[in-house]
């Protein structure tokens, strides 16, 4: 990623450590305490930019995360659970495919490089925290 893409700009997106654009949009005012003692909003949600030909490294989150197609296709790839990812099965999330994809928590994900500009969202539940945030 060098250049923010016009869409990025237009939605006020900001490099995601992953890889792509992202802004988060929604926190709930609702906490909850997880079984570690950890505190989180009960869900969280953000728009994801994809540039062609950009792709996001193998990460997980330690709460289930929904993925909303809102324009193009990402391809999702899962890694499975283990301590290292192992490329697995890939979900098409686009409109007119599966226009919601589950990742489970704890399982590692990716995008795979697209041909044309695609923008989701993710929904975190529990929500997101970069704390429980890890790249592969």
């Amino acid at each position: 990623m060098t250049d923010r893409p016009a869409r990025a700009r237009e939605l006020g997106l900001e490099p995601h450590p992953e890889g792509g654009w992202f802004r988060q949009t929604w926190r709930s005012e609702v906490e909850v305490t997880v079984s570690d003692g950890r505190v989180r909003p009960t869900a969280t949600l953000i728009w994801f930019l994809l540039p062609p030909g950009e792709s996001s490294a193998w990460h997980r989150v330690a709460s289930d995360e929904i993925w909303l197609a809102h324009d193009g296709i990402v391809e999702l790839q899962f890694g499975g659970d283990g301590d290292q990812p192992v490329a697995g099965e890939v979900a098409r999330v686009s409109t007119s495919e599966d226009t919601q994809v589950l990742v489970p928590a704890g399982v590692w994900q990716r995008t795979l490089p697209g041909t044309t500009e695609a923008l989701v969202s993710c929904l975190v539940s529990p929500g997101f925290d970069f704390a429980d945030f890890e790249l592969a």
